[in-house]
């Protein structure tokens, strides 16, 4: 199960961990959300590695705790950091394995998310965070349509519109979308839909979905790279899709487009896999180790 587990976790976000090794430090995140807080997601933390080996154990109440050597990892608020499950324990040890001399925090986001989880450091509920997920929906990017240039209008028509079909049809749902700065009017129907769904997800897993959604800018995008209807890579895209087309237009600034993208794939990844692992659904762990 392990060698398995770890293996997924490298596939899936192989564009996480090759970003420890970059010499470049990632940039604050301009967003307001509540899992980028202060040190549970602080972009330039960094600190000499103290520790040799990462193991794992079942402590009290079948929870799972990480060891560095015979230290046992705890949360910034001093918490035992503990999981629900074996195959998230990995993941997180993982990430703690692949640090070098310098542990470079901001590569660690599934520990990050953990830790938000662990702490709540807002307080939130789980009604709380399904209202803050849902905002996404009023100005979801996919919505949000230009009417020029004609190159751009016909990519989000073709990239953008299968998308809002597949959504549409898989929730029974009506979202559209508008060339009005003001957006599309999205039914209190939909909302309350899409409400429901997301009430079917424990408070580890709904951590995880509001990351992606915030990453992505999108309920839309996150739903579909949930649901794996989009791979990481066609979410992503789809989200920068004004962005590339600028890029392919005027060209990019050497380095830096392409490790905005690295990263927000990273970002993007590790909250899609944190969902994932954090779910109480044993069907879906099954198909994920089977993967």
């Amino acid at each position: 199960m392990l060698p398995s587990l770890c293996r997924y976790h490298r596939q899936f976000s192989r564009a996480l961990l090759p970003l420890a090794s970059r010499q470049v430090q990632l940039k604050l995140l301009s967003s307001s959300t509540h899992v980028q807080r202060a040190k549970y997601g602080n972009a330039t933390s960094e600190r000499k590695k103290f520790y040799r080996d990462v193991t794992i154990s079942q402590g009290e109440g079948g929870l799972y705790e990480i060891n560095l050597d015979r230290r046992k990892l705890k949360t910034p608020g001093g918490k035992l950091f503990t999981v629900p499950n074996e195959a998230l324990a990995v993941a997180v040890a993982t990430e703690w394995d692949a640090q070098k001399d310098t542990l470079k925090f901001y590569t660690m986001h599934l520990t990050t998310l953990c830790n938000t989880a662990l702490d709540n450091p807002t307080h939130r509920d789980k009604d709380q965070i399904i209202s803050a997920a849902l905002k996404f929906l009023d100005t979801d990017t996919v919505c949000y349509r230009v009417e020029e240039p004609p190159g751009l209008v016909e990519l989000q028509k073709n990239e953008w519109d299968p998308v809002l079909d597949w959504i549409e049809n898989r929730y029974n749902v009506v979202i559209g979308s508008s060339f009005s700065i003001m957006g599309p009017q999205i039914p209190e129907e939909t909302k309350e839909t899409f409400r429901q769904h997301l009430g079917s997800y424990n408070f580890w897993s709904l951590i995880g979905l509001e990351y992606v959604i915030n990453q992505l800018k999108s309920v839309v995008l996150s739903f579909g790279l949930i649901d794996r209807h989009l791979t990481v890579e066609q979410a992503v895209l789809l989200a920068r899709l004004e962005e590339e087309y600028q890029i392919q237009r005027w060209g990019n600034v050497e380095w830096a487009h392409d490790y905005d993208m690295y990263e927000l794939r990273a970002r993007t990844a590790a909250g899609a896999l944190f969902v994932y692992l954090s779910s109480e659904n044993a069907t879906m762990k099954k198909k994920i180790l089977q993967d």
